[in-house]
């Protein structure tokens, strides 16, 4: 689909990509904007300096995930965004690796991460279905 499509009779996996599209956005603008609002840049710069990790991309990071989830959400290059995204969610899935596999640990575990990955993989091999802005 390259453009906007309301086909009301488009087929059944359509709908599904639509719901995978829309469950993936919304996780990308709420984890962003929660490191704006609760965390602040400065203190999700500082948890990645304490990891060895540059803090400096604490900034990009969290335009990058309420950017990438906003165009995932809307369909805009959504399979390319939420492929593009995978490296953040890889990073999240290794930060989170010694804590064990529960999110609901201290620290939180490595299964929502773990699970976004597959998830983002599934879209962006699946599709946007329909409603798309801008798929391919």
């Amino acid at each position: 689909m390259t453009t906007l499509t309301m086909n009301p009779i488009a087929r059944p996996h359509s709908y599904g990509a639509l719901l995978l599209r829309f469950a993936l956005g919304q996780m990308w603008i709420a984890h962003g904007t929660m490191k704006l609002t609760v965390f602040t840049v400065s203190g999700f710069a500082g948890w990645l300096d304490n990891l060895g990790l540059p803090g400096f991309m604490a900034g990009p990071v969290i335009v990058a995930e309420i950017l990438g989830g906003i165009a995932i959400l809307l369909g805009l290059y959504g399979r390319w965004v939420s492929l593009a995204m995978v490296p953040v969610l890889a990073v999240a899935l290794w930060t989170h690796l010694p804590n064990g596999w529960l999110f609901t640990n201290s620290g939180g575990g490595w299964e929502f991460p773990a699970f976004l990955i597959v998830a983002s993989l599934v879209h962006a091999l699946h599709g946007d279905g329909i409603w798309a802005l801008k798929s391919r």
